[in-house]
């Protein structure tokens, strides 16, 4: 029984997650879906991204907290379109969640847009929005065991950012491991090492977000 009942809420998500993959699509917007765990750095990572693109690429932001505006204020700040969804308790957004915010969230003028879901790193994983691609940030903090840990949003993934790499001197974290362990279980992710805080590696990786407003037309 308890497997039949998940299957059928996986079964009602999808089928709203394609009504808001139409409407995405309808408006040219290329969508992506930023997963990880608390504080491996989404919020940053999206700030230090606006800011390079600023002027070159129109970008939107639908947050998801638990509660609070604290990450929607910041976004708002860089002068980029945002919206909050607070899930109240939830562990990850749903499309039901991204359909409704939509009603008061305009799409014209935008050429991409990102959903920062709610940090977790297992949930999110199986809960479709109507994105084009889910990207998985991953911290240095963090260890290099997480992707092993959690499979299912390595393999779900297309793109792993592996954040704060300033922090490497610090730690005994190998890089080389986590990409090694990552592409083992997803051998077509795109990996990109970056700092927020130094601003090491952003460049390849807002000249990759730019490219994909390029495919999109």
């Amino acid at each position: 029984m308890k497997i039949k009942v998940v299957s059928n809420i996986l079964k009602a998500n999808d089928s709203i997650a394609e009504e808001n993959r139409q409407l995405f699509k309808n408006n040219k917007l290329f969508v992506m879906n930023l997963i990880s765990s608390p504080g491996a750095g989404k919020t940053s990572l999206l700030e230090r991204t606006i800011k390079a693109c600023n002027g070159k690429i129109s970008i939107g932001v639908i947050e998801g907290d638990i509660a609070t505006t604290r990450d929607a204020e910041r976004i708002e700040k860089t002068g980029a379109r945002v919206i909050q969804i607070n899930t109240n308790g939830a562990c990850h957004l749903d499309s039901n969640m991204i359909r409704t915010s939509l009603q008061n969230f305009p799409l014209n003028g935008l050429d991409i847009l990102f959903i920062e879901n709610v940090g977790n790193l297992v949930c999110p994983a199986n809960f479709h929005l109507g994105e084009d691609i889910k990207a998985v940030v991953l911290s240095i903090a963090e260890g290099e065991d997480k992707p092993k840990k959690y499979p299912g949003i390595f393999r779900e993934a297309r793109v792993l950012i592996i954040n704060k790499i300033d922090l490497l001197p610090y730690t005994d974290c190998s890089i080389d491991k986590i990409k090694n362990e990552s592409l083992e279980i997803n051998p077509d992710l795109n990996i990109f090492e970056v700092s927020c805080r130094s601003g090491d590696g952003l460049d390849r990786w807002c000249n990759w977000v730019k490219a994909q407003k390029e495919e999109k037309k």
